[in-house]
């Protein structure tokens, strides 16, 4: 495993040490991102946290956000840009919009129409971002697979969790917008921003074929990518066709960031959050770095690792999240 290395995506929002410790072992580092979800401890909450677990050990950075609490009000926006410049001032490394807008049915315009990434409303958000150069993180819409029947899903943990959440399966919700309408929607404001720093997380929830990534990181030059929680899907796609998805890791490796998605919400021990970050930690590395013969708990069948030359697993580990999160690993600075 390299060392130090970054993940660059997850949730802290518990003060338990397992985790700092693990992270001591391997030398590792966190961006914690802040969300606005509902089961989530609160922004401000998620805030602290992180400044707590740094008076234990300097190892979490932070991500910030904004909620909708006085939406279809004048206080809103006011609102929104003081939770952000709060956040950016307390040491935030940029700010995270979520996937309920679009996908919150109580997020909609004055007609009841679900408002998109591309409402006017955000439009003054977007342009103080641009302008101060503070970085944008997304996570927009989700799997494709979420607008599929369950038998045409691609991975099994897509499948199982949308047969036990119908309430979430957008396939059967056909009043919310569709995955086409989320993704075109975060394109037009990449092309009105062109200046705008992103990350598209979660492969910009264009998982299932890494072309459609490829194209968006060539049509929007500031932009960059992370890998949370779909590396299976880049998996399946490198038992059909383990060339391709070799060359992209290497065609973009100075625009793809590392990252679990592990959420640490109490819910699961200390200790069981610690092992579940070691296992993909590892599994991860295997794949990425080299040629095993591997097998993933998503899809059945076998694919070979990766075996991606040494400078590009820096980048992907480590290099491309202290540039684009600008992490100063050696100064504390929360």
């Amino acid at each position: 495993m390299l060392r130090p290395f970054i993940d660059a995506h997850v949730h802290l929002n518990t003060n338990t040490q397992a985790k700092l410790q693990l992270a001591a072992q391997y030398d590792a580092y966190f961006v914690s991102i802040n969300t606005d979800i509902p089961f989530f401890i609160d922004l401000q909450a998620q805030q602290e946290m992180i400044t707590t677990l740094n008076k234990s050990a300097q190892r979490s950075f932070f991500i910030t956000s904004f909620d909708t609490q006085y939406w279809n009000t004048p206080r809103w926006l006011p609102h929104a840009m003081e939770q952000i410049k709060a956040g950016i001032a307390a040491g935030a490394k940029g700010v995270k919009i979520w996937k309920n807008i679009g996908m919150d049915e109580n997020l909609k315009d004055a007609q009841g129409n679900f408002v998109l990434l591309d409402d006017a409303r955000f439009d003054p958000i977007f342009q103080y971002l641009s302008d101060a150069g503070i970085l944008l993180i997304n996570h927009q819409g989700e799997p494709r697979n979420c607008w599929l029947p369950l038998e045409e899903m691609t991975v099994t943990s897509d499948r199982n969790y949308f047969a036990a959440h119908p309430e979430y399966h957008m396939f059967k919700n056909k009043h919310y917008p569709s995955y086409e309408t989320h993704m075109a929607a975060r394109d037009r404001v990449l092309e009105r921003y062109p200046k705008l720093n992103y990350v598209g997380l979660h492969l910009f929830s264009m998982e299932y074929d890494l072309d459609e990534v490829a194209k968006r990181l060539d049509r929007f030059p500031n932009t960059k990518t992370d890998l949370a929680e779909r590396i299976c899907h880049v998996q399946l796609q490198a038992m059909q066709d383990w060339e391709k998805v070799r060359q992209f890791f290497i065609d973009y490796q100075d625009r793809i960031i590392y990252g679990t998605d592990v959420i640490d919400d109490g819910s699961t021990s200390a200790e069981a959050i610690a092992a579940k970050l070691e296992q993909l930690w590892q599994y991860h590395w295997e794949f990425f770095a080299t040629d095993h013969i591997m097998e993933a708990p998503a899809f059945t069948g076998s694919f070979k690792g990766l075996n991606l030359p040494q400078p590009v697993l820096k980048k992907i580990f480590y290099s491309n999240a202290v540039a684009t999160y600008k992490l100063d690993l050696h100064q504390a600075n929360f």
